[in-house]
């Protein structure tokens, strides 16, 4: 599970800098870089902690749904909201999948 959190932590920076370098946001980056430290974060504490660590994470991958949701039902291009919201809703499925199975 470590290594999951820390890829989909991945993915988002990649897509804070792609943000940035695509249409100058420096919001994009700020928040893709900040929302990927607390999910690397998230996958140390899970180390420890999986709960912990877990909860982490599926706070982070339930915001990041709820604003792609909201940014790919404003613009309806799938690019790149859409692939984040189904990217996010998967994590917070997978994540809560773990969180409850335990």
């Amino acid at each position: 599970m470590t290594l999951i959190i820390a890829l989909y932590g991945l993915f988002i920076a990649i897509g804070g800098i792609i943000g940035y370098l695509k249409a100058r946001s420096q919001i994009s980056l700020i928040a893709g870089l900040g929302n990927a430290i607390v999910l690397w974060i998230a996958a140390y504490v899970t180390l420890n902690n999986l709960y912990g660590g877990l909860i982490l994470a599926v706070c982070i991958a339930v915001e990041l749904l709820v604003f792609f949701s909201l940014r790919w039902s404003k613009t309806r291009k799938f690019m790149p909201a859409g692939l984040m919201a189904i990217l996010s809703l998967i994590a917070t499925v997978g994540f809560l999948w773990v969180l409850l199975a335990r």
